[in-house]
């Protein structure tokens, strides 16, 4: 067990955990995983010739833990995809539009007739 020395320290970033706790984390999954292979074959031995099935299974977890045990221990780190990311994107500034371009001579507007028809002004 760890002592708790000083005063209590509480978690205000999403940054993992520290990899000395995640070692000791895993390592306790692994000791606690052999612990029940080691009293399943204790268990297989002893209920052999009493209750075979329950033997058997008990004689199977044992075989499987141990594999088990290995890739759960060496899976890692627990992915962070649920914490904040620490990498701000820059902003995207946007990009000015260039006035459209004028022809050189300047034209008239033109004057829409009833029918809908463009008819250019007179220049006087």
């Amino acid at each position: 067990m760890r002592k708790k020395s000083g005063p209590e320290v509480f978690r205000i970033t999403g940054a993992r955990p520290a990899l000395a706790d995640d070692v000791r984390g895993r390592q306790r999954r692994y000791v606690i995983s052999m612990s029940v292979r080691t009293l399943s074959v204790i268990l297989a031995a002893v209920l052999w010739n009493v209750e075979r099935h329950v033997a058997i299974v008990a004689l199977a977890l044992g075989l499987l833990l141990p594999y088990i045990a290995v890739v759960i221990a060496n899976g890692g780190r627990e992915n962070a995809s649920s914490l904040p990311s620490a990498h701000l994107p820059t902003p995207v500034r946007p990009a000015l539009e260039s006035p459209p371009e004028r022809p050189e001579e300047e034209s008239a507007p033109e004057v829409r007739s009833p029918g809908g028809e463009p008819q250019p002004r007179e220049q006087s």
